[in-house]
């Protein structure tokens, strides 16, 4: 089977509940593609195609939880990150905002410590909260992960309280509300996006050399 093809059959086995066959799928995929592709390129579509099936009713939101918590489980299992060398950047870190899954920030965070960047992980933030980390601990980029278009838009209140507060960080956002609607990023108020969690340290370098 070609590795794209796992994609439909993972989703099956991840609304099913079913982690002997998810992990199955996975493994099958990371030897046909290798682990990033694998995760990229089957297990994220697969993610994002349950998460569209909750915008449309049809998944329950427990699917969606259950679902993450699997793909979770599978990416422990799937990366193996050596020691890197360590980068000198800004002050950086990553956050899930108002959502139900920690699929994406996983990625970004393995991604970009597998290539020797340090960052704090806020896990899962509400707006609120998430400011108030940025303001205490003196964020300069702010990585945000979304699944559903809901918490896509929150990023826009999240921007709007740090410019209240005189705070200025550069945020970029991930996932695939951002995909989908490549003018959403600047309707937001956010800096930049990159397609795949691979692409954020681009994107990071980017923003330095545009400075502040």
């Amino acid at each position: 089977m070609e590795y794209r093809a796992m994609i439909a059959p993972l989703k099956n086995a991840l609304l099913a509940t079913d982690r002997d066959q998810a992990r199955a799928l996975a493994a099958a995929a990371v030897d046909a593609a290798g682990a990033e592709t694998a995760v990229e390129s089957v297990i994220v579509p697969a993610l994002e195609q349950i998460g569209q099936g909750w915008q449309s009713g049809e998944v329950s939101l427990s699917q969606v939880y259950m679902s993450g918590r699997i793909c979770e489980e599978l990416i422990n299992d799937l990366f193996v990150v050596e020691q890197p060398p360590v980068r000198t950047h800004p002050h950086m870190a990553i956050a899930v905002l108002e959502d139900f899954h920690m699929l994406g920030k996983r990625l970004v965070l393995s991604s970009l410590k597998a290539r020797g960047y340090t960052l704090l992980d806020y896990g899962h933030a509400e707006a609120q909260e998430l400011v108030n980390l940025v303001e205490k601990d003196g964020i300069e980029i702010l990585l945000i992960s979304v699944l559903m278009l809901p918490s896509a838009l929150k990023v826009q209140e999240v921007a709007r309280m740090l410019e209240q507060r005189g705070l200025h960080p550069k945020i970029i956002v991930g996932g695939a509300p951002f995909r989908l609607d490549t003018g959403l990023v600047r309707e937001v108020g956010a800096h930049g996006t990159a397609d795949q969690a691979s692409g954020a340290a681009e994107v990071i370098a980017g923003l330095m050399r545009e400075g502040p």
